[in-house]
């Protein structure tokens, strides 16, 4: 068994340390003997050990506490409680050096495991941590009220990225490259004019690529279709050489034709593999890999040769991803980014449209390399109704930030865009401006089941969250365009003036806020016994979802400020809720047994159900999550039967607006093997990775990919995701 320290450092778990404590705080009472100090000991190690995970220090010192008042040695518990309260106010001095020292000196477990796609190790990601620590540090001492900070801790809420609100970052954003590949932009102080051909288009999207990363927290977004264009600039360049090459040669028009469309393919192929290579190679100031989302969509181009045109970047794309990417050892595996988003449409979906051939390469690649993402055109419209009563279809912001359908069209051109289009929905160039997530589970347990305390605990804690939101929304008021020319001054979200306030983009529905929400199926459990599977949790479930978007819609009317709904994605925050859980409320079965808890409204990954009952089912649920959501299944290899792919993709059409498939990408350096690398339990009990074949544990030495919560994760994980990826049962 091991613990964690303050500093975030893991050591082995010494039993006898919690001996010397109690015998210290015995002597100055010596309320007990020395029978019911090893008594108190041993009641001490056997809660710790029903735990069956690493405890921190608070954890053991509560335990320590309680075990004294248990035993009614209530003269050496206040002695205790006193001490470690001395120990408390030495520790505040100075709240950041031990956690920068371990975190310099990897010894830090829980910043190792904090982000999947981040390596703890190199200096760009260590350099962003410390910043990150500091920032937390001034956040809850300076920035945040001390009843919300005590929530945080408490795991209540989660106040998301606090290691960014020092900075005045906001989290993710759609951004808008054809206004700057057409109109030109300016990059670290040099201007940028529009491209003269497809693969410089490539390279000047990369480039923007990564200093947005380094502007803001959360994913970016951005569309395909804004690259299409610039194939035909290609295709008459190239015609043009090819002509003067051979105008001594008696040539015909068809030859030059084919010899003009051999060269731009090639072109296309280079300027995909940039994009590709470009952003898995880039490390923006955040220290990891830009979190890039790509959006494949037909019907966004302008005109048939430009859906043409677009059609033979997205081939080239889903080809490139279906080989993957090298390893350090040379061999093919899964890369994390770019994620892709397909939107599936009557273009593509069924076997007789024209572009049918696209989505079943699309299903190859999501059988060998879990992407791309599907969005339901259909369902979508249906969904995203804008202020003219029409359906929109766009991409999620990243991973699954949804932007509200537009409401600022009758106020014209907000953002001063250079491609706005008077009259027109607008999505590209707006974004989110933070999130904070009410712990659900929390709000059921502390009602104790009784109903009527339930509702009137979410009241509270909605109260809670939404002033914490409003702290977020406050902190970019007054921010000034110059913090970050590229997004605010150069047209990735606004061409404003320097100087100029970024304020206007915050109201009017121009850009979103996200109240997120976690352990939904803990809390349905929990309140009426039933599962959501059930028809009496289900329709609790669909009830606080309900109450969760009244009250949006209610902070939206009274401040024209776009709250929204938001279907968190807790990566390593379904660790910390649990342990908060069990810690406030022990362990209760099917609620606070696990060291995580469930993602959003999903159905918890034990359950047995098909993929397309599950699909059917939280539809229901992401219909209510307007500010992002996204449903999974769980497959095996399909690798072998992509036409049992087609058809989960064909009912996500039919059926639910975002959906993803999972399965396993792994490879062994040591041994070869690339087969699905398991999760075992080690002798304390630790969650590690394990080679089936040769037994291979080192971590550096294999290649693991997982979807851990929309984006695949390639970095590892936390003690209480890692629980959660091993325990997911198929769904086909």
């Amino acid at each position: 068994m091991r613990v964690i320290k303050r500093d975030g450092s893991e050591k082995e778990f010494s039993p006898q340390k919690i001996k010397v404590a109690v015998e210290k705080a015995n002597k100055e009472t010596g309320e007990l003997s020395e029978s019911a100090v090893v008594a108190v000991v041993n009641d001490i190690l056997t809660k710790c050990r029903k735990l069956n995970r690493a405890l921190n220090v608070e954890e053991i010192q509560d335990l320590v506490e309680n075990a004294l008042m248990k035993n009614k040695a209530y003269v050496t518990a206040k002695c205790y409680v006193k001490y470690r309260y001395q120990k408390e106010l030495d520790r505040k001095q100075n709240t950041t050096d031990s956690q920068i020292l371990t975190t310099v000196n990897l010894e830090n477990e829980e910043v190792k495991q904090e982000n999947s796609n981040k390596n703890p190790t190199i200096i760009p990601t260590q350099r962003d941590y410390i910043a990150g620590l500091i920032s937390k540090d001034l956040t809850n001492r300076y920035l945040l009220p001390a009843d919300i900070v005590e929530a945080h801790k408490l795991g209540i809420l989660h106040f998301h990225d606090a290691d960014y609100f020092l900075t005045k970052e906001h989290n993710c954003d759609v951004w808008n490259l054809e206004d700057m590949l057409q109109n030109g932009t300016v990059i670290n102080g040099v201007k940028i004019d529009t491209p003269k051909s497809f693969i410089t288009a490539c390279t000047i999207t990369t480039q923007i690529m990564a200093i947005v990363a380094s502007c803001q927290y959360g994913g970016q977004t951005i569309t395909l279709s804004h690259l299409a264009p610039f194939v035909n600039v290609s295709r008459e360049k190239l015609r043009k050489e090819v002509i003067e090459e051979l105008k001594d040669l008696n040539v015909d028009d068809s030859t030059i034709q084919e010899i003009t469309e051999s060269r731009l393919k090639k072109e296309i192929k280079d300027g995909v593999q940039t994009i590709q290579y470009q952003i898995l190679t880039l490390n923006s100031t955040n220290g990891q890999t830009p979190f890039v989302s790509l959006s494949i969509y037909l019907n966004e181009a302008k005109s048939e040769q430009e859906k043409e045109d677009l059609a033979l970047i997205v081939e080239e794309v889903l080809k490139q991803r279906i080989q993957g990417i090298k390893n350090e050892k040379g061999v093919w595996v899964t890369p994390a980014f770019p994620k892709l988003l397909y939107i599936l449409e009557e273009d593509n979906v069924y076997e007789d449209s024209k572009y049918f051939y696209l989505t079943k390469l699309a299903a190859k690649c999501t059988a060998k390399r879990m992407v791309p993402d599907y969005i339901s055109e259909k369902i979508m419209l249906e969904y995203k109704i804008n202020e003219y009563g029409d359906g929109d279809c766009y991409p999620c912001m990243g991973c699954r930030s949804f932007l509200t359908p537009d409401r600022s069209i009758s106020l014209g051109n907000v953002a001063n865009a250079l491609n706005y289009v008077e009259g027109k929905p607008k999505y590209y160039g707006r974004f989110n401006q933070g999130v904070v997530t009410i712990n659900l589970v929390d709000v059921a347990c502390s009602s104790k089941g009784n109903i009527d305390k339930f509702w009137k605990i979410l009241d509270e804690r909605l109260d809670m969250c939404h002033r914490a939101l409003r702290i977020r929304h406050e902190r970019l008021l007054g921010t000034p365009s110059d913090v970050a020319p590229i997004l605010w001054q150069h047209g990735a979200l606004a061409r404003l003036e320097k100087g100029e306030k970024i304020d206007k983009l915050l109201y009017n529905g121009y850009s979103t806020i996200s109240l997120g929400y976690a352990g939904l199926w803990e809390m349905v459990y929990y309140m009426t016994g039933k599962k959501i599977t059930e028809e009496e949790g289900k329709a609790f479930g669909l009830e606080v979802m309900q109450k969760l978007n009244e009250y949006t819609a209610m902070w939206k009317a009274a401040e024209n400020i776009d709250y929204s709904l938001y279907g968190t994605p807790i990566e390593s925050t379904t660790y910390k809720f649990a342990k908060c859980l069990q810690e406030r409320f022990g362990i209760i079965k099917g609620v606070t047994d696990k060291n995580y808890i469930t993602n959003s409204y999903h159905i918890h990954v034990t359950e047995d159900i098909d993929a397309f009952s599950k699909l059917a089912l939280e539809s229901e649920f992401q219909r209510l999550s307007p500010g992002g959501a996204i449903s999974y299944v769980e497959v095996p290899d399909m690798q072998s039967n992509i036409e049992a792919v087609i058809s989960i993709i064909q009912f996500i059409y039919e059926n639910i607006m975002y959906a993803e498939l999972n399965t396993k990408s792994d490879y062994c350096q040591c041994c070869g093997f690339d087969g699905e690398i398991q999760v075992i339990t080690d002798s304390d009990g630790k969650y590690i990775w394990e080679c089936p074949n040769c037994r291979n544990r080192d971590q550096n030495k294999m290649n693991v990919a997982r979807r851990t919560c929309g984006y695949i994760g390639s970095q590892f994980w936390n003690q209480g995701r890692t629980e959660e990826i091993k325990e997911r049962v198929l769904h086909l």
